[in-house]
């Protein structure tokens, strides 16, 4: 069922560019001529649309590139003919009557296993590497200078599959997204990091307020301008936002996060700092600074560009149709029952077996 109009998209005018802030790490470029942004009714910088951060490049960085930032044009058209090649290949098709044993371990986009049975149309991830100023980026993270996220403390683990290890014994330690309730991983943030697919977000603004609509499981982000922190104890599943204007950009600052929805392990000390700036028509420049003195003893960031959506964000209604929860719940339950009756044909000793008649 598709969702109605959040709020109604204002269009701005003029195009070129500006050079973002420095201040979360490397940043593209100056460039000749400057962007004004259009302001909304309450003398704010318009951010209000339908946006989309779909694309080919990742968080982190490849090793391969090291501490370069920038690819070159025989890079981007290797990563973008390559998924190109992959798309096409896997628009081809199927067999209805494939067993998921038959599917390649691993079939490229994230994807392994039972995941290969998914094909084009069901996936999003973008068809190009993402752009900062025109310029092709190797990675999301620019600092720290390898792009990649900072060592953990001592003594503090990544989070592992050792966080899986009892999902299976009730609803409640089953992962948020497996229970629709909240995005799949860091889709709605902070940080605002896109996935396989439903990569639109839709932006709101009041005077007082900036909503975020994110698709994925139609979760929405409250910004709260000009607020402080709470301090009653509670940690919402995005964190608490409060936001205020620098010139033409957005600033969210997030604290509070729960420990379900932790960043890379982070959560309790975690404070993630957002900058919004819109650097054209159909672009808005998105920074980040993470900091959890925790977890890691220096902080990190980066920043990329959202772009315009082709579309409208439409309603996500992650439950309907959805078996995995119960079904999974319900194969653990099967599993228990089959080690119980094994341990317990095992611990039957054979003087206690019926005697045979002779």
């Amino acid at each position: 069922m598709n969702a109605k109009r959040f709020a109604a998209l204002l269009i701005g005018a003029a195009i070129s560019a500006l050079a973002p802030p420095t201040v979360f790490g490397t940043a593209a470029a100056p460039v000749t001529g400057a962007y004004k942004a259009p302001m909304n009714a309450y003398g704010q910088p318009d951010l209000e649309g339908t946006w989309t951060n779909a694309t080919l490049t990742a968080l982190e960085r490849p090793k391969e590139y090291g501490t370069r930032l920038g690819l070159t044009p025989e890079e981007v058209a290797k990563i973008e003919g390559s998924s190109a090649q992959l798309f096409a290949a896997d628009n081809a098709p199927r067999d209805p009557k494939v067993k998921t044993t038959d599917l390649p371990h691993e079939c490229g986009l994230g994807f392994s296993g039972a995941g290969c049975g998914y094909n084009a149309a069901w996936i999003d991830p973008g068809t190009t590497v993402m752009r900062v100023n025109g310029e092709p980026r190797s990675s999301f993270i620019t600092d720290p200078v390898d792009g990649r996220l900072p060592p953990y403390k001592s003594g503090v683990r990544a989070p592992g599959m050792e966080q899986y290890a009892h999902r299976g014994e009730n609803p409640e330690n089953m992962a948020v997204s497996e229970r629709c309730l909240s995005s799949f991983g860091y889709s709605a943030g902070p940080v605002m990091l896109p996935l396989l697919y439903n990569n639109n977000y839709e932006i709101a603004q009041t005077k007082d307020t900036v909503a975020i609509v994110v698709e994925m499981v139609h979760d929405v982000r409250m910004i709260h301008i000009g607020a402080k922190h709470r301090t009653d104890g509670l940690r919402p599943w995005m964190g608490d936002s409060i936001g205020w204007y620098e010139g033409p950009t957005l600033v969210v600052e997030t604290t509070n996060f729960p420990q379900a929805t932790a960043l890379h392990g982070a959560w309790k000390e975690l404070k993630v700092t957002e900058r919004f700036t819109r650097v054209g028509a159909h672009r808005i420049l998105y920074q980040f600074r993470v900091q959890d003195p925790t977890v890691w003893d220096t902080s990190w960031g980066g920043e990329y560009e959202f772009g315009a959506s082709k579309g409208r964000v439409f309603e996500y209604a992650c439950h309907e149709g959805n078996y995995a929860l119960s079904n999974m719940l319900a194969g653990a339950r099967a599993d228990e029952s089959a080690a119980a009756a094994k341990r317990t044909a095992t611990a039957t000793p054979a003087s206690a077996a019926p005697a045979k008649k002779q």
